[in-house]
């Protein structure tokens, strides 16, 4: 008998899941984060967890684990001491970005200061030109003179990144080995061995970020793995959650942190990617609401979309540009700064505002009595009766009403001159637009209809707005899984171990060097396999294709679809023809007699990936909703404009094949389903609550 412990660090909780090899045993926990040392709330976790079970440590094989942990070190400048040494010339080329405003009219605009200040950014006097020849051979006694120099200096990491290292990365390689021979104890990353592609700025910010977080990521993962042996017995392997949906080896992670940033985000994808396919929905709207931030991202064809890149650090929460470029391969979806801790506050102008800030998990919303006196979506959700004060975490946690209703009162109603109640609603209404709209500019910008997807809600908050979110987009369906305030930390338990690769080969289709396009694809698929045999059977492996092409003299790529197989000169058409599909398929259109141009060759190696049985949650219990009725409860309902009694059910006493209707409150102990409208809800056979909406009255 083995286990398996899906650990997710959140910014108000953290969430362990352990479920057993062959299904028959799944349980959870939820804790407080502690953001002075993360890895304490994941130890607390895994002792409750495995209480739960009643094993020890031993029985575990292995530890699936994601954290904002590097997230946060970027933004609050808690990494290494950064220096970044360049090719002569392009000392300022990552200060001075894309040279793109992305905002005109604003004349305070700010982006986030480089990782390495100007005084600790450093250059050689060497120049490889875009084909890979070398304009300029690289003086290995310059780079020894400048170790010395960054010796000095005291810096703990740096970021090596040469003019075009993508195309020729031999000055790049020679510059790494001297400066690791002369500074063994400071952290070391080559823009080559992390994003071998084109473009400086991005090359460079990626660099930067990796290697700035470095020291971060040993430190905390040795640490981590140690504690987990020591104090809980585990011997089996620790993973790590990547941006991409997959997972990889501690060794892996603490080498390539800038992979991990967008890992708990990642997994609650997956949870509803995984889902789906069991429900027969492979198209949906992935809703996930924590406690600091809510996330969403469309799942198309039983898969999440993925991007090439990402931006972390944002000054302004949705202007793409104000952030630092990421350059690895991340689930791609769209992060909005509403949490069940953020803050309601009232401008300067007299407008009521929701976000970004967050109450996080200290002091926290001030119904947590915690400390905290601003009031927040949670207080306002308890304000309107969505969540019982008594019953949060199924009743580990008291909320304190009265202090919602204080917070409420004196930082909005008031200001406002408007009723208690009304401000409430308008928090919580105000959260669900900001949802609603971000998640529908979200799928127009890829081609897609959301009126069309059934809605996924997860996370400690995702289902008590849910509901008002898929009525604010018109979709017609909204799925309530069963333990959904754990939902990412079930979605470790679906990632498969995985490791992405990618090399620039710039060259019109037309005229492709097939030769040279088959050599860098087989070099790529023999990393993967060396990289992901160490862990599982190299016959298990798989791999898949992807070519970054454009039109010719567009300014960027889109990914396609390339065939397995020998790639020749009968490949021709069938590249042609993938791209102007995935071109339509975003763009609508295609743009006849137009020459397209390869840029890139990418390949995601992936291990097995794993079962997760969800199993019959509800086998034993009633088909009648009524014996699953624990009370009333007077909520507020918005087509009344005032509360009335709704009956309240315990989520646990629902079986398979029971119906209700709307509104009604579902409760269970890590989340609350809240259906403040019409609508026909039915239990499915894994315990989840499928709810049809019915139009507004």
């Amino acid at each position: 008998m083995s286990f398996r412990i899906g650990a997710d660090i959140g910014g108000t909780f953290t969430d362990l899941v352990i479920v057993e090899d062959g299904g028959t045993k799944f349980e959870i926990a939820k804790v407080l984060t502690t953001p002075d040392q993360p890895d304490e709330a994941v130890l607390q976790g895994v002792r409750h967890v495995l209480e739960k079970v009643a094993v020890s440590g031993d029985a575990v094989a292995q530890v699936i684990h994601g954290t904002t942990l590097f997230t946060n070190a970027i933004i609050e400048r808690k990494g290494a001491r950064t220096a970044l040494v360049t090719t002569k010339g392009f000392r300022d080329a990552i200060e001075i970005a894309r040279e793109h405003r992305y905002d005109m009219y604003d004349l305070r605009m700010q982006r986030p200061l480089p990782l390495a200040p100007r005084h600790l950014r450093f250059e050689v006097d060497e120049r490889v030109l875009a084909d890979g020849s070398v304009r300029k051979a690289l003086d290995e006694s310059e780079v020894r003179a400048l170790a010395a120099v960054l010796a000095a200096t005291d810096i703990e990491a740096v970021a090596v990144c040469l003019l075009h290292a993508y195309a020729n990365d031999a000055h790049e390689r020679a510059t790494g080995e001297i400066l690791r021979e002369l500074l063994p104890d400071v952290a070391i990353t080559l823009s080559s061995e992390l994003v071998p592609e084109l473009r400086e700025y991005e090359r460079t910010s990626t660099t930067l970020v990796n290697v700035y977080v470095k020291g971060i990521a040993e430190q905390y993962l040795s640490r981590l793995r140690g504690r987990l042996t020591d104090e809980s017995e585990i011997a089996g392997n620790l993973f790590v959650m990547q941006s991409n949906g997959g997972v990889c080896e501690v060794e892996t992670a603490t080498r390539f942190p800038a992979r991990l940033i967008e890992s708990g985000p990642a997994a609650g994808a997956l949870a509803a990617a995984s889902y789906g396919k069991l429900l027969g929905h492979r198209n949906l709207l992935s809703f996930d609401m924590g406690g600091t931030t809510a996330k969403a991202c469309l799942i198309v064809d039983g898969e999440p979309l993925v991007a090439p890149d990402f931006e972390v650090d944002r000054q302004y929460q949705f202007k793409k540009g104000s952030g630092f470029p990421v350059k690895v391969p991340v689930i791609e979806m769209i992060e909005i700064g509403t949490g069940g801790g953020s803050l309601a506050h009232v401008d300067a102008l007299a407008r009521l505002q929701v976000g970004p800030g967050s109450a996080g998990s200290n002091p926290g919303p001030a119904s947590y009595g915690l400390g905290g006196t601003s009031p927040t979506v949670t207080d306002a959700d308890l304000a309107l009766g969505y969540l019982d004060p008594g019953f949060f975490l199924g009743g580990a946690m008291t909320l304190d009403m009265d202090a919602a209703h204080e917070a409420v009162e004196r930082n909005v109603a008031k200001p406002l001159d408007m009723e208690r109640t009304a401000a409430a609603w308008g928090i919580h209404q105000l959260a669900n637009e900001s949802m609603a709209s971000a998640a529908r500019m979200h799928a127009i910008e890829r081609g897609k209809d959301i009126e069309k997807f059934p809605v996924f809600a997860f996370g400690g908050a995702g289902p008590v707005h849910a509901f008002g979110v898929a009525r604010i987009l018109g979709c017609p369906q909204v799925i309530y899984p069963l333990n959904a305030g754990v939902m990412s930390a079930i979605g470790f338990l679906t990632a498969p171990l995985s490791f992405d690769f990618v090399r620039t080969l710039q060259a019109p289709l037309e005229d492709l060097d097939w030769s040279q396009a088959m050599a860098a694809i087989a070099k790529m698929e023999d990393d993967g396999r060396r990289i992901l045999s160490r862990t599982v059977a190299a016959d298990s492996i798989t791999f898949a294709r992807f070519a970054d092409m454009r039109y010719r003299k567009q300014g960027y790529e889109i990914r396609v679809p390339v065939p397995a197989g020998v790639l020749d000169k009968s490949s021709h058409a069938e590249l042609r023809d993938n791209f102007e599909q995935t071109y339509t398929e975003i763009y609508g259109h295609i743009v006849p007699s137009t020459p397209i141009d390869v840029v890139s060759w990418r390949i995601v190696a992936s291990g097995p990936k794993p079962d997760l049985d969800v199993g019959d949650h509800q086998a034993g219990q009633s088909t009648d909703a009524a014996t699953a009725l624990k009370g009333e409860r007077p909520i507020y309902l918005p087509s009344i404009g005032d509360f009335a009694d709704v009956p309240v059910f315990d989520r646990y006493r629902l079986g398979a094949r029971a119906t209700l209707q709307g509104p009604a409150v579902i409760e269970e102990r890590e989340s609350t389903v809240v259906i403040n409208g019409p609508a026909a809800i039915e239990v499915d056979r894994w315990g989840n609550l499928l709810a049809d909406l019915t139009p507004a009255e």
